[in-house]
Protein backbone atom coordinates (compact mmCIF):
# COMPACT_ATOMS: atom_id res chain seq x y z
CA UNK A 1 0.00 0.00 0.00
CA UNK A 2 3.05 2.16 0.83
CA UNK A 3 4.10 1.37 -2.62
CA UNK A 4 0.89 2.68 -4.00
CA UNK A 5 1.08 5.52 -2.03
CA UNK A 6 4.53 6.77 -3.47
CA UNK A 7 3.76 6.07 -6.75
CA UNK A 8 0.01 7.96 -6.18
CA UNK A 9 1.87 10.76 -5.48
CA UNK A 10 4.40 10.84 -7.58
CA UNK A 11 2.43 10.76 -10.18
CA UNK A 12 0.22 13.96 -9.23
CA UNK A 13 3.00 15.87 -8.59
CA UNK A 14 4.41 15.49 -12.13
CA UNK A 15 1.13 16.25 -12.81
CA UNK A 16 1.12 19.66 -10.46
CA UNK A 17 4.37 20.59 -11.95
CA UNK A 18 2.74 20.35 -15.81
CA UNK A 19 -0.06 22.77 -14.51
CA UNK A 20 1.97 24.73 -13.59
CA UNK A 21 3.95 25.13 -16.24
CA UNK A 22 1.46 25.27 -18.56
CA UNK A 23 0.09 28.23 -16.07
CA UNK A 24 3.20 30.26 -16.01
CA UNK A 25 3.47 30.03 -19.90
CA UNK A 26 0.06 30.97 -20.33
CA UNK A 27 0.67 34.27 -17.77
CA UNK A 28 4.10 34.97 -19.53
CA UNK A 29 2.09 34.67 -23.22
CA UNK A 30 -1.02 36.84 -21.67
CA UNK A 31 1.98 39.77 -20.61
CA UNK A 32 3.86 39.20 -24.29
CA UNK A 33 0.60 39.86 -25.66
CA UNK A 34 -0.66 43.33 -24.21
CA UNK A 35 2.69 44.49 -24.50
CA UNK A 36 2.63 43.50 -28.17
CA UNK A 37 -0.61 45.28 -28.97
CA UNK A 38 0.46 48.49 -27.78
CA UNK A 39 1.19 50.47 -31.36
CA UNK A 40 4.67 51.86 -32.19
CA UNK A 41 5.38 55.09 -33.13
CA UNK A 42 5.53 53.91 -36.65
CA UNK A 43 1.35 52.30 -36.54
CA UNK A 44 0.63 55.73 -34.78
CA UNK A 45 1.62 57.34 -37.51
CA UNK A 46 -0.39 54.80 -40.01
CA UNK A 47 -3.52 55.12 -37.75
CA UNK A 48 -3.31 59.03 -37.73
CA UNK A 49 -3.35 59.24 -41.45
CA UNK A 50 -0.14 58.33 -42.90
CA UNK A 51 -1.13 55.71 -45.41
CA UNK A 52 2.35 55.14 -46.99
CA UNK A 53 4.78 52.80 -45.79
CA UNK A 54 7.57 55.54 -44.78
CA UNK A 55 10.72 54.05 -47.01
CA UNK A 56 13.41 56.29 -44.85
CA UNK A 57 12.90 53.77 -41.96
CA UNK A 58 13.82 50.70 -44.16
CA UNK A 59 15.84 51.76 -47.31
CA UNK A 60 17.85 54.38 -48.07
CA UNK A 61 18.03 53.45 -51.73
CA UNK A 62 15.69 55.79 -54.27
CA UNK A 63 14.78 53.37 -57.26
CA UNK A 64 14.10 49.70 -55.70
CA UNK A 65 12.71 48.75 -52.66
CA UNK A 66 15.46 46.96 -51.02
CA UNK A 67 15.38 46.65 -47.29
CA UNK A 68 18.45 47.17 -45.51
CA UNK A 69 20.25 45.59 -42.46
CA UNK A 70 22.34 48.39 -42.03
CA UNK A 71 18.74 50.51 -40.76
CA UNK A 72 18.66 47.74 -38.18
CA UNK A 73 21.42 45.82 -37.20
CA UNK A 74 24.08 48.21 -36.88
CA UNK A 75 27.09 46.28 -35.73
CA UNK A 76 24.55 43.44 -34.19
CA UNK A 77 24.22 40.12 -36.20
CA UNK A 78 20.19 39.39 -34.79
CA UNK A 79 17.63 42.18 -34.55
CA UNK A 80 14.23 41.26 -33.77
CA UNK A 81 11.31 44.05 -34.19
CA UNK A 82 7.24 44.07 -34.23
CA UNK A 83 5.76 43.91 -37.92
CA UNK A 84 4.11 47.15 -38.04
CA UNK A 85 -0.07 46.73 -38.87
CA UNK A 86 -3.00 48.50 -40.11
CA UNK A 87 -0.73 48.88 -43.83
CA UNK A 88 0.03 47.04 -46.90
CA UNK A 89 3.35 46.35 -47.47
CA UNK A 90 4.52 46.65 -50.58
CA UNK A 91 6.92 44.62 -53.17
CA UNK A 92 10.44 44.68 -51.59
CA UNK A 93 13.33 42.50 -50.94
CA UNK A 94 15.99 42.91 -48.47
CA UNK A 95 19.74 42.14 -47.92
CA UNK A 96 19.72 40.05 -45.24
CA UNK A 97 17.71 36.72 -43.84
CA UNK A 98 14.18 37.71 -42.14
CA UNK A 99 11.93 35.19 -40.21
CA UNK A 100 8.76 35.77 -39.65
CA UNK A 101 6.85 34.23 -36.85
CA UNK A 102 2.71 34.88 -36.49
CA UNK A 103 2.82 35.43 -32.11
CA UNK A 104 -0.95 36.12 -32.75
CA UNK A 105 -3.71 36.12 -35.35
CA UNK A 106 -2.49 35.70 -38.97
CA UNK A 107 -0.59 37.03 -41.70
CA UNK A 108 -0.88 36.93 -45.22
CA UNK A 109 1.36 37.69 -48.26
CA UNK A 110 2.78 36.55 -51.62
CA UNK A 111 6.10 35.13 -51.73
CA UNK A 112 7.58 35.57 -54.75
CA UNK A 113 4.20 35.83 -56.32
CA UNK A 114 2.91 33.01 -54.18
CA UNK A 115 0.31 33.57 -51.55
CA UNK A 116 0.95 32.48 -47.94
CA UNK A 117 -1.43 32.30 -45.20
CA UNK A 118 0.55 32.19 -41.69
CA UNK A 119 -1.72 30.91 -39.07
CA UNK A 120 -0.35 31.60 -35.15
CA UNK A 121 2.24 29.87 -34.20
CA UNK A 122 3.43 29.50 -38.04
CA UNK A 123 7.09 30.08 -39.31
CA UNK A 124 8.49 31.60 -42.51
CA UNK A 125 11.98 31.76 -43.47
CA UNK A 126 12.84 34.23 -46.48
CA UNK A 127 16.42 34.29 -47.44
CA UNK A 128 18.16 38.25 -49.48
CA UNK A 129 17.51 37.02 -53.12
CA UNK A 130 13.52 36.86 -52.75
CA UNK A 131 10.44 39.63 -52.91
CA UNK A 132 7.49 39.51 -51.44
CA UNK A 133 4.60 41.74 -50.86
CA UNK A 134 2.48 41.95 -47.42
CA UNK A 135 -1.17 42.47 -46.78
CA UNK A 136 -2.07 45.01 -43.78
CA UNK A 137 -2.35 43.09 -40.36
CA UNK A 138 -4.89 43.86 -38.01
CA UNK A 139 -5.13 45.16 -34.38
CA UNK A 140 -4.97 41.64 -33.17
CA UNK A 141 -2.73 39.89 -35.72
CA UNK A 142 0.90 40.41 -34.06
CA UNK A 143 3.61 39.28 -36.09
CA UNK A 144 7.56 39.19 -35.10
CA UNK A 145 10.19 39.93 -37.94
CA UNK A 146 13.57 38.62 -37.48
CA UNK A 147 16.43 40.46 -38.97
CA UNK A 148 19.57 38.30 -39.31
CA UNK A 149 22.67 39.03 -40.76
CA UNK A 150 24.07 36.19 -42.98
CA UNK A 151 27.22 35.55 -41.43
CA UNK A 152 25.43 34.72 -37.61
CA UNK A 153 24.54 31.24 -39.04
CA UNK A 154 28.64 30.51 -39.80
CA UNK A 155 28.52 28.40 -36.33
CA UNK A 156 25.04 27.22 -36.48
CA UNK A 157 26.17 25.78 -40.14
CA UNK A 158 29.13 24.02 -38.96
CA UNK A 159 27.10 22.09 -35.63
CA UNK A 160 25.01 20.13 -38.46
CA UNK A 161 26.32 16.41 -39.11
CA UNK A 162 26.66 14.74 -41.94
CA UNK A 163 23.20 13.21 -41.82
CA UNK A 164 21.20 16.72 -42.50
CA UNK A 165 23.63 17.33 -45.61
CA UNK A 166 20.77 16.84 -47.59
CA UNK A 167 18.10 19.08 -45.48
CA UNK A 168 16.37 21.74 -47.10
CA UNK A 169 17.53 24.37 -44.00
CA UNK A 170 21.21 23.21 -44.39
CA UNK A 171 20.47 24.11 -48.26
CA UNK A 172 18.88 27.46 -47.56
CA UNK A 173 21.18 28.39 -45.23
CA UNK A 174 24.39 27.66 -47.42
CA UNK A 175 22.96 29.09 -50.24
CA UNK A 176 22.09 32.44 -48.54
CA UNK A 177 25.56 32.51 -46.82
CA UNK A 178 27.98 31.68 -50.10
CA UNK A 179 25.79 33.44 -52.78
CA UNK A 180 25.74 29.53 -54.60
CA UNK A 181 23.24 30.55 -57.15
CA UNK A 182 21.50 33.79 -55.94
CA UNK A 183 18.86 31.68 -55.72
CA UNK A 184 15.33 33.44 -54.22
CA UNK A 185 14.07 30.45 -51.54
CA UNK A 186 11.92 30.32 -48.64
CA UNK A 187 11.09 27.75 -46.10
CA UNK A 188 7.28 27.70 -44.06
CA UNK A 189 7.28 25.90 -40.80
CA UNK A 190 3.69 24.98 -40.04
CA UNK A 191 4.50 24.58 -35.65
CA UNK A 192 2.08 25.68 -33.95
CA UNK A 193 1.41 22.28 -32.23
CA UNK A 194 5.67 21.93 -31.19
CA UNK A 195 5.71 22.86 -27.55
CA UNK A 196 9.09 23.42 -27.49
CA UNK A 197 9.39 25.55 -30.63
CA UNK A 198 6.96 27.72 -29.36
CA UNK A 199 8.34 28.06 -26.24
CA UNK A 200 11.42 28.99 -27.73
CA UNK A 201 9.56 31.48 -29.59
CA UNK A 202 8.66 33.16 -26.22
CA UNK A 203 11.70 33.15 -24.43
CA UNK A 204 12.91 34.97 -27.81
CA UNK A 205 10.32 37.60 -27.14
CA UNK A 206 10.59 38.00 -23.58
CA UNK A 207 14.35 38.78 -24.05
CA UNK A 208 13.24 41.26 -26.67
CA UNK A 209 11.63 43.28 -24.18
CA UNK A 210 14.70 43.36 -21.86
CA UNK A 211 17.25 45.59 -21.53
CA UNK A 212 19.44 43.44 -19.56
CA UNK A 213 23.50 43.01 -20.95
CA UNK A 214 22.79 40.11 -21.30
CA UNK A 215 19.72 40.17 -23.28
CA UNK A 216 21.46 39.95 -26.87
CA UNK A 217 23.74 37.15 -25.56
CA UNK A 218 20.34 35.19 -24.96
CA UNK A 219 18.85 36.19 -27.89
CA UNK A 220 21.59 34.83 -30.35
CA UNK A 221 21.69 31.29 -28.15
CA UNK A 222 17.44 31.32 -28.31
CA UNK A 223 18.15 32.01 -32.54
CA UNK A 224 20.40 29.03 -32.79
CA UNK A 225 18.83 26.25 -31.11
CA UNK A 226 15.28 27.72 -32.85
CA UNK A 227 17.50 26.96 -36.02
CA UNK A 228 18.73 23.49 -34.69
CA UNK A 229 15.07 22.57 -33.90
CA UNK A 230 13.67 23.74 -36.78
CA UNK A 231 16.07 21.74 -39.12
CA UNK A 232 15.51 18.49 -36.47
CA UNK A 233 11.88 18.71 -37.20
CA UNK A 234 12.07 18.99 -41.19
CA UNK A 235 13.75 15.45 -41.02
CA UNK A 236 10.68 13.69 -39.01
CA UNK A 237 8.33 15.95 -41.13
CA UNK A 238 9.43 13.91 -44.46
CA UNK A 239 7.93 10.85 -43.88
CA UNK A 240 4.89 12.52 -42.35
CA UNK A 241 4.26 14.67 -45.66
CA UNK A 242 5.22 11.70 -47.85
CA UNK A 243 1.88 10.25 -46.08
CA UNK A 244 0.53 13.57 -46.44
CA UNK A 245 1.08 13.49 -49.76
CA UNK A 246 -0.33 10.12 -50.79
CA UNK A 247 -3.72 11.08 -48.51
CA UNK A 248 -4.05 14.24 -50.28
CA UNK A 249 -3.34 12.34 -53.92
CA UNK A 250 -6.01 10.05 -52.84
CA UNK A 251 -8.54 12.42 -51.58
CA UNK A 252 -7.93 14.50 -55.40
CA UNK A 253 -8.91 10.84 -56.91
CA UNK A 254 -11.72 10.95 -54.85
CA UNK A 255 -13.35 13.43 -55.76
CA UNK A 256 -12.71 13.36 -59.48
CA UNK A 257 -14.28 9.97 -59.12
CA UNK A 258 -17.34 11.23 -57.45
CA UNK A 259 -17.21 14.75 -59.18
CA UNK A 260 -15.99 14.41 -62.69
CA UNK A 261 -18.86 15.75 -64.38
CA UNK A 262 -18.54 19.17 -62.30
CA UNK A 263 -15.47 18.83 -60.90
CA UNK A 264 -14.21 22.46 -59.82
CA UNK A 265 -10.62 23.24 -58.93
CA UNK A 266 -12.22 25.92 -56.74
CA UNK A 267 -14.47 23.63 -55.17
CA UNK A 268 -11.62 21.15 -54.09
CA UNK A 269 -9.54 23.97 -52.81
CA UNK A 270 -12.32 25.26 -50.91
CA UNK A 271 -12.74 22.15 -49.09
CA UNK A 272 -8.54 22.07 -47.96
CA UNK A 273 -9.59 25.59 -46.93
CA UNK A 274 -6.79 26.60 -49.62
CA UNK A 275 -6.33 28.74 -52.25
CA UNK A 276 -6.74 27.15 -56.24
CA UNK A 277 -3.21 28.18 -57.11
CA UNK A 278 -1.71 26.14 -54.03
CA UNK A 279 -3.75 23.25 -54.72
CA UNK A 280 -3.13 22.98 -58.49
CA UNK A 281 0.64 23.70 -57.66
CA UNK A 282 0.80 20.62 -54.87
CA UNK A 283 -1.50 17.87 -57.56
CA UNK A 284 0.88 19.11 -60.30
CA UNK A 285 3.96 18.69 -58.80
CA UNK A 286 2.60 15.06 -56.81
CA UNK A 287 1.09 13.57 -60.31
CA UNK A 288 3.06 15.32 -62.81
CA UNK A 289 -0.41 16.45 -63.76
CA UNK A 290 -2.94 19.54 -64.14
CA UNK A 291 -6.43 18.82 -62.45
CA UNK A 292 -8.44 19.38 -65.78
CA UNK A 293 -6.20 16.62 -67.09
CA UNK A 294 -7.01 14.44 -64.45
CA UNK A 295 -10.69 15.45 -65.07
CA UNK A 296 -10.92 14.88 -68.59
CA UNK A 297 -9.19 11.91 -68.13
CA UNK A 298 -11.68 10.36 -66.17
CA UNK A 299 -14.19 11.91 -68.23
CA UNK A 300 -12.90 10.22 -71.26
CA UNK A 301 -12.89 7.15 -69.74
CA UNK A 302 -16.55 7.00 -68.56
CA UNK A 303 -17.48 7.95 -71.89
CA UNK A 304 -15.85 5.06 -73.34
CA UNK A 305 -17.25 2.89 -71.11
CA UNK A 306 -20.32 4.08 -71.97
CA UNK A 307 -19.94 4.11 -75.17
CA UNK A 308 -19.65 0.10 -74.78
CA UNK A 309 -21.72 -0.78 -72.36
CA UNK A 310 -25.38 1.81 -72.88
CA UNK A 311 -27.52 2.69 -75.35
CA UNK A 312 -26.89 6.57 -74.60
CA UNK A 313 -26.49 8.60 -77.95
CA UNK A 314 -23.03 10.25 -78.19
CA UNK A 315 -24.69 13.57 -77.33
CA UNK A 316 -26.05 11.74 -74.39
CA UNK A 317 -23.21 11.00 -73.71
CA UNK A 318 -21.21 13.75 -73.69
CA UNK A 319 -23.38 15.73 -71.49
CA UNK A 320 -23.23 12.69 -68.71
CA UNK A 321 -19.80 12.75 -68.63
CA UNK A 322 -19.96 16.72 -68.48
CA UNK A 323 -19.21 18.07 -72.10
CA UNK A 324 -21.89 20.17 -73.56
CA UNK A 325 -20.38 20.95 -76.58
CA UNK A 326 -20.42 18.13 -78.46
CA UNK A 327 -17.22 19.32 -80.87
CA UNK A 328 -15.57 20.07 -78.26
CA UNK A 329 -16.01 16.28 -77.05
CA UNK A 330 -15.82 14.93 -80.10
CA UNK A 331 -12.22 16.67 -80.41
CA UNK A 332 -11.00 15.22 -76.72
CA UNK A 333 -12.17 12.13 -77.46
CA UNK A 334 -10.25 11.58 -80.83
CA UNK A 335 -7.11 12.62 -79.46
CA UNK A 336 -7.54 10.34 -76.80
CA UNK A 337 -8.29 7.26 -78.95
CA UNK A 338 -7.91 8.15 -81.89
CA UNK A 339 -11.12 7.78 -83.54
CA UNK A 340 -14.26 9.81 -82.93
CA UNK A 341 -16.97 8.52 -80.52
CA UNK A 342 -19.29 7.80 -83.36
CA UNK A 343 -16.50 5.22 -85.01
CA UNK A 344 -15.77 3.83 -81.61
CA UNK A 345 -19.10 2.92 -81.18
CA UNK A 346 -20.25 1.55 -85.03
CA UNK A 347 -16.76 -0.24 -85.02
CA UNK A 348 -18.08 -2.15 -81.28
CA UNK A 349 -21.94 -2.93 -83.02
CA UNK A 350 -19.27 -4.26 -86.11
CA UNK A 351 -17.80 -6.34 -83.55
CA UNK A 352 -20.77 -7.53 -82.10
CA UNK A 353 -22.46 -8.50 -85.51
Amino acid sequence: MVGVFILERTKYTAFDSKVQQWEKRYVMRSVLLEKLLQETPEEEAILAGNQAVNKQIYTDMTSDFVVQSDKFLKDELIMIRKHPRFIDFPKHSHDFIEMNYVFHGQFQQKVAEQPIHLRQGDILLLNQYIEHELKACSHDDIVINFIIHPAFFDYILSTFSSGFIQNQMVSFLMNSMFNYDQHAQFLYYPVSDSSRIQGLMEQLLTEMMNETLLAKSKIKFLMGLLILELAEQQQSYQVAKQATAHAFVAEVFRYIENNYKNASLQNLADQYNQTSYWVSKEIKKLTNHNFKDLVQEKRLLVAKNLLMYSDLSVQAIAEEVGYENISYFYRLFKRKYHQTPKDFKQQLHGEHN
